[in-house]
């Protein structure tokens, strides 16, 4: 045997070696507890979902799974250190929407979304509720456009932040219906909602959870749901899309990642379990009371939504010209 076809055969043992190796150690796993890191803090609908999962995948693993919050900088530095984590299965990490956004507004960040994650499964979908000001004269999406086409720059759009889902949430529907508001940023959801009671913003992409109980009382008026798809909490209300706005879409979400690399027989465990847990009826009653759906996706699909997430983000916030402050 000659030199190159020594090197040949000794790659081919260590590629097996390593493949034994990793579905060995997938058959033991998880043997000790393992965190679940959420760049968020404690008590949004990413650590709601989180802890959902983290419970429920737990009892199934016949481990403790830890949820660590880990705030800071936008989601980024959560998301960096699950990004050097060991890629073993013991670190993974839950994500909102803001993953995909993120890259379109930093020019360098300490990781790479598409490159340093392995997606397991996006959890749940929260579509936002597209809701005005009763004072505003429009009762329909195309009452809307018409009136924002005729007032450019008349009408204020709050929305949670710079950056955030109810800001791009907008910033897509501009861009789609050639339309000018104006974003004006406040610090979450809830302040965004009382601007509009308040009368300073007359226009709100906001999350429904957040906006249906004043849509209930008549404080606002809702006009549509953002989308793909009527949504459980509001089946009255047409979608973006339905009411000719061709290609919108957006909602906010939660899934599963863990580090790049981490062996492919622990992240289809991981996924099976997961998936199994948003399927049940009784995770469907819990997201549905906070106007979030279940969707239990495949790591293909999960990786492909991502891309195409970031791709869509980098396209919005370049033509608006977006960046982080």
């Amino acid at each position: 045997m000659n030199s190159a076809q020594c090197k040949t055969a000794s790659g081919i043992v260590l590629a097996i070696a390593c493949t034994v190796s990793s579905a060995a150690g997938a058959q033991d796993y998880p043997s000790r507890p393992i965190r679940m890191i959420v760049p968020q803090s404690a008590g949004g609908s990413t650590d709601l979902i989180a802890r959902l999962i983290a419970q429920k995948v737990g009892e199934t693993l016949g481990q403790t799974i830890v949820v660590d919050n880990r705030p800071g900088a936008g989601s980024i530095n959560g998301t960096e250190m699950a990004a050097k984590a060991a890629p073993d299965g013991y670190t993974l990490m839950a994500v909102a929407a803001s993953f995909t956004i993120t890259p379109a507004l930093h020019k360098k960040l300490p990781f790479d979304p598409a490159r340093d994650f392995a997606p397991i499964s996006e959890i749940a979908t929260l579509p936002h509720i597209l809701i005005v000001h009763p004072s505003v004269p429009v009762k329909s999406v195309k009452d809307l456009i018409a009136l924002a086409q005729a007032k450019p720059g008349a009408l204020n759009v709050a929305t949670s932040g710079i950056g955030t889902s109810t800001h791009m949430a907008a910033e897509l529907f501009m861009h789609l219906t050639k339309t000018k508001m104006v974003p004006v940023a406040y610090k979450g959801g809830s302040p965004s909602i009382t601007a509009m009671l308040a009368g300073q913003c007359q226009v709100n992409f906001a999350a429904i959870s957040t906006a249906i109980p004043h849509v209930r009382t008549g404080k606002v008026r809702a006009i549509a749901v953002s989308g793909a798809r009527r949504s459980v909490a509001a089946p009255e209300l047409p979608t973006i899309a339905e009411t000719g706005v061709r290609d919108y879409a957006h909602s906010s979400w939660v899934g599963i990642l863990a580090p790049a690399r981490t062996p492919r027989p622990i992240i289809t465990r991981l996924n099976a379990e997961a998936v199994k847990v948003a399927k049940t009826r009784e995770t469907e009653a819990y997201l549905n009371k906070f106007g979030m759906e279940p969707v239990g996706s495949t790591p293909a699909e999960f990786a492909k939504d991502i891309q195409a997430e970031i791709t869509k983000w980098l396209t919005i916030a370049k033509a608006a010209n977006i960046t982080a402050q």
